[in-house]
């Protein structure tokens, strides 16, 4: 069918032998007595030629010993003459022809369109007709079809939900799905870190599978291209409390913590064991409250202050979260506790008049009175405590017993510091 069609329009022998006088043949040789060795012939293939959508194409038919004889172009799978010899049959203003030295014969394909693709012949119309065949791939990157993807996402934790994503290219592009943070997905029981193919199904979705989706395709084909698809899954609020027993002394500043998780965002608050509402950080009482919050996705960290500790203040507190889905709430409770010991303590002793008598009694020697050793590992002074012990008419006499001084004086220092203790 492609030899008749070149034949028709080009040789069309037939009509060559009722040409009337003076009119020139369309070839200028007797086939019959042309030999072989004259004849033109193709001095190279035809090489494929492989162009992206949208570029140029170029392919090239090199002919030796062409002379008289015409070369044509021809699509073969529409059986389309594109040209002949000097001059472009085709309308598609897309299709250009170029030559050189009557050997080289070009033809040029602008923009290049998927409808491009396919097998070219080169032909010269001898009688046989010789040809030559080259391939024309139109390559295509890939695309993302917007309309039988998936847009933005807002589900119900603990429902099945499944991301789409439709590419078209040619080759046909490979469409995996990975989220945009690196992290792993959770998909059936396994955590991987990509899925292949055009549809991800999570079953039985949680908070945890919250977060950007990238839906990327590719072919060879540059570029490759993605789509950004952010899930989000609702759930009702959930509360943590760390420490849900903090202690205070009067005067001191504290800080009361918890964790909240909830999507919608939550209203958070706190509220005091009166009843007192605490939002947005706004105090209720001058400066005596200080609120604030930082969040992490679905998760919001709270922090209230409480400044200058006083016995009022102490009791119970709420932290509070809710939105559309649900309510919950958690206790802290801030009790007293004794203020800390002083560092550094200088404690006076004055024996009474019975531990004076109690001592003259005892016998000892001057040396025994002179080294008086603090001998008690058990009693502990925290930092530095430094007892001064004045002893008033205890005179040195020489005994061969020693008196256990150390004992007395530690007596009277236990009670002297739980004395200030509790002052």
């Amino acid at each position: 069918m492609i030899r008749t069609a070149f034949i028709l329009v080009v040789l069309a022998p037939g009509l060559m032998s009722r040409r009337p006088k003076g009119m020139m043949p369309f070839l200028f040789e007797d086939f019959n007595m042309v030999s072989d060795s004259v004849l033109p012939k193709f001095a190279e293939p035809i090489l494929n030629v492989t162009v992206t959508v949208g570029k140029d194409a170029l392919m090239a038919c090199v002919v030796e010993n062409l002379r008289n004889y015409k070369v044509a172009w021809v699509k073969v799978d529409t059986q389309t003459i594109l040209s002949i010899h000097h001059s472009v049959i085709t309308q598609n203003p897309r299709v250009s022809l170029s030559y050189n030295d009557h050997r080289s014969w070009y033809l040029h394909i602008s923009n290049v369109q998927d409808v491009d693709r396919g097998w070219y012949m080169c032909q010269v119309n001898t009688d046989p007709m010789r040809s030559r065949q080259g391939y024309l791939q139109v390559v295509v990157p890939p695309r993302i079809l917007e309309k039988d993807s998936s847009t933005d996402m807002v589900v119900r934790e603990t429902s099945d939900v499944s991301l789409q994503c439709r590419a078209k290219g040619y080759p046909d592009p490979y469409v995996m799905w990975r989220r945009e943070d690196g992290k792993d997905i959770n998909y059936n029981g396994d955590m991987v870190n990509v899925v292949d193919g055009e549809v991800l199904t999570i079953k039985k979705v949680s908070r945890l599978h919250m977060g950007a989706y990238l839906c990327i395709a590719s072919n060879g084909v540059p570029p490759s291209i993605s789509r950004r698809v952010f899930l989000r899954v609702q759930f009702p609020p959930m509360l943590s409390i760390a420490n849900q027993l903090e202690g205070a002394y009067v005067g001191q500043d504290v800080s009361l913590e918890c964790q909240t998780e909830a999507f919608p965002s939550s209203i958070n608050y706190w509220t005091t064991e009166r009843g007192d509402m605490i939002v947005n950080g706004k105090p209720v009482r001058g400066e005596k409250y200080e609120t604030s919050s930082i969040d992490q996705g679905y998760s919001r960290f709270m922090t209230l202050k409480i400044r200058n500790v006083t016995k009022r203040d102490f009791g119970s507190y709420q932290c509070v979260a809710k939105n559309s889905l649900g309510e919950t709430d958690g206790v802290i409770k801030l009790e007293e506790i004794p203020v800390p010991v002083s560092k550094t303590t200088a404690l006076n002793v004055t024996l009474s008049e019975k531990d004076r008598s109690k001592m003259k009694q005892e016998r000892y020697s001057k040396q025994e009175a002179e080294e008086y050793q603090w001998q008690d590992t058990d009693f502990v002074v925290e930092e530095e405590i430094v007892p001064t012990a004045v002893f008033e008419d205890v005179p040195p006499k020489a005994s061969s017993s020693k008196i256990n001084l150390s004992s007395i004086v530690l007596t009277l220092l236990s009670h002297l510091i739980t004395a200030e203790l509790f002052s």
